[in-house]
């Protein structure tokens, strides 16, 4: 009789996984995906604005959350990111506000670029923010694209 169970137990356990294995496939396909990148890092810690993105902040206009910017080809359909004529000046301004107050918080915490790319492996723009800040982004077809703001709490939980 345990035998039978130990088969029966086996058999339901690779069903389950074939089969979340078979929807993760479609649940996922819409996604992109974030990557470190020390070009993008350069890129914001240098101040250079490119002239292809929008450029959008999330949190408190003076210490923002994280930076991004997208591709103009791209509609960003997600309303709590603020836009932002971007321009040098004001990029230095920000990233170095973001280096003031994480540096306040935390000897171990590290500002960081990323490359955003969409659901086919294309670059669609570039995040700037902590490594701990938590995203996602959703295509929600060829243009429109749905990016995810980080926690509330993202600099939060290191605060005294």
């Amino acid at each position: 009789m345990q035998k039978r169970l130990r088969i029966i137990h086996c058999v339901a356990c690779v069903l389950i996984i074939f089969l979340s294995s078979g929807c993760t496939g479609s649940f996922f396909k819409n996604y992109g995906r974030i990557t470190p990148d020390g070009n993008v890092t350069n890129a914001f810690e240098k101040y250079q604005v490119n002239p292809n993105y929008n450029y959008y902040i999330s949190g408190s206009d003076v210490y923002p959350r994280a930076i991004i910017g997208l591709d103009k080809a791209y509609v960003l359909d997600f309303d709590l990111w603020k836009k932002v004529d971007m321009t040098p000046a004001k990029l230095r301004e920000f990233v170095q506000d973001m280096k003031f107050y994480v540096n306040g918080l935390s000897w171990n915490l590290v500002l960081n670029g990323f490359a955003m790319f969409d659901d086919k492996g294309k670059q669609i723009g570039v995040w700037y923010s902590v490594l701990e800040a938590k995203t996602s982004i959703n295509i929600k077809d060829d243009h429109t694209v749905i990016i995810i703001t980080p926690d509330i709490d993202t600099y939060l939980k290191y605060e005294d």
